[in-house]
């Protein structure tokens, strides 16, 4: 049998443009009909809120499940708005506890009440008990639904247990072992009980487990997570009690959800927190307009600046062209620091109680940068102009580089002490701080050289 070749991307969302500009469901459901999963989710993400509601009911019962439990929960909560009340009851009740959890975050309290107590008793408590943990905390994320075994139970009876629960569980590839009262005593993969006899006890499979308390921040559990390479890591409460499970894949959302952010907030803006063709131009905006209005503010310092030094500048017209030069070399070299220690600050190379060797660190790489760059601003001014006005050049990029380097890597630990998103004492603050302070080094080496 010869299978018809699929539509490209671009060609699947012109036919699904063209469908929803007819207001033709029957189009609609053509259009999305040949499309996998993943495909369908990427063409949901670039529709507006509308047609994507009106998109979304056109899937078949079993596809619109699975596509709604793989969207963002902000786009979640406005395809909610969308659809009908039986059908978002349905599709809630099929999402994973820890998956509702993020969706609730997201809708007014009314609607989220209302979605909570049409759940059957058991899916409720579950999702009540994830509700419970305050925001960021890794018990937050944490799947409550998992399958657990103890030492005394043999393998035989392990793999029964398994075979149980296979449905409901998040993850069975790794297995946490408990005692009688729920203690956390150690975890066995699937595969060592695959492999061993069926009367072989657990307490000789078991390893020693990995674990975080539900309270751990979230990135940081889901850091671990990640160094320690496992599949699952195991969420326990003050008294070393089993609660919940943290699956890599979550994991590896939490964190790319934060590399999002800080990345979002090193440019000095707010992350859209949703795919872009999905966030509406409002949300866009105000996700930049208060950096924008932070750093115009900032920039009155270098204006002052540039005010107070206005007779320096009368006299010799000539330092106003290496302005752009020397403020953009600083803040490009704070930025680099900023960005360096904040990666650092994620991975967890440094801590704030590193401070002083960071601070040491980035004094020499700024020096060094600062006598590189500087050589090259004297010889090629020197050359170009004058001699005096080459050391001015040469002696200002030693100093802007060296203040730049060591403030860009102060900044985010002290972000961090403050317990502050390193990433917001980043880029932008930097700037504007290097900026205005570049500016009064150049000034003040000008007037002692050439004597203004």
């Amino acid at each position: 049998m010869i299978k018809s070749p699929t539509l490209s991307f671009d060609a699947s969302a012109e036919l699904l443009a063209e469908a929803l500009s007819n207001n033709s469901l029957s189009q609609v459901a053509r259009a999305l009909q040949p499309l996998d999963v993943a495909e369908t989710l990427e063409q949901l993400e670039r529709l507006n809120t509308i047609d994507r509601a009106l998109a979304y009911r056109t899937l078949p019962k079993g596809r619109a499940l699975e596509v709604f439990e793989r969207l963002d929960a902000r786009l979640q909560a406005d395809l909610v708005s969308g659809l009908q009340d039986a059908q978002v009851a349905e599709v809630f009740a099929a999402l994973s506890p820890d998956d509702r959890v993020a969706l609730l975050d997201e809708l007014p309290a009314s609607v989220a009440n209302r979605l909570i107590l049409g759940l059957k008793e058991k899916d409720r408590a579950l999702t009540t008990m994830v509700l419970g943990y305050p925001q960021g905390a890794v018990g937050r994320f944490m799947s409550p639904q998992f399958v657990t075994t103890h030492p005394g139970t043999t393998a035989g009876e392990t793999l029964a247990r398994v075979r149980e629960q296979l449905d409901d569980a998040e993850s069975v590839y790794t297995i946490p072992v408990t005692d009688g009262s729920r203690h956390l005593v150690g975890v066995v993969s699937l595969r060592d009980v695959l492999r061993a006899a069926e009367s072989d006890l657990v307490s000789d499979l078991m390893k020693d487990p990995l674990s975080a308390p539900a309270t751990l921040d979230a990135e940081e559990a889901a850091r671990y997570c990640a160094d320690a390479k496992v599949l699952v890591l195991p969420i326990v409460d003050a008294e070393n009690r089993l609660v919940g499970i943290l699956t890599v894949d979550d994991a590896l959302r939490i964190l790319e959800d934060a590399e999002s952010e800080d990345a979002a907030r090193a440019g000095g803006s707010e992350p859209l927190r949703r795919p872009y063709l999905a966030t509406p131009i409002r949300s866009i905006v105000r996700a930049r307009v208060v950096w924008l209005l932070v750093l115009a503010l900032g920039a009155t310092l270098t204006v002052q600046v540039m005010g107070a030094f206005e007779a320096t500048l009368a006299e010799q017209v000539v330092l106003s062209l290496f302005i752009p030069l020397l403020i953009g070399t600083g803040g490009n070299t704070g930025n680099q620091a900023a960005t360096t220690i904040t990666r650092a600050l994620a991975l967890g190379d440094v801590r704030p109680r590193d401070v002083v060797k960071v601070v040491a660190r980035e004094l020499r790489v700024g020096a060094w940068l600062g006598l590189l760059l500087g050589g090259l601003g004297f010889a090629v001014a020197s050359i170009i102009f004058t001699v005096p006005l080459g050391l001015v050049i040469g002696l200002t990029l030693l100093g802007v580089c060296t203040m730049a380097a060591t403030v860009g890597g102060l900044m985010p630990l002290l972000g961090k002490a403050l317990k502050v998103d390193p990433a917001v004492f980043s880029n932008p603050f930097i700037s504007t701080f290097v900026d205005a302070t570049g500016l009064i080094i150049y000034f003040l080496i000008a007037s002692a050289v050439l004597g203004l």
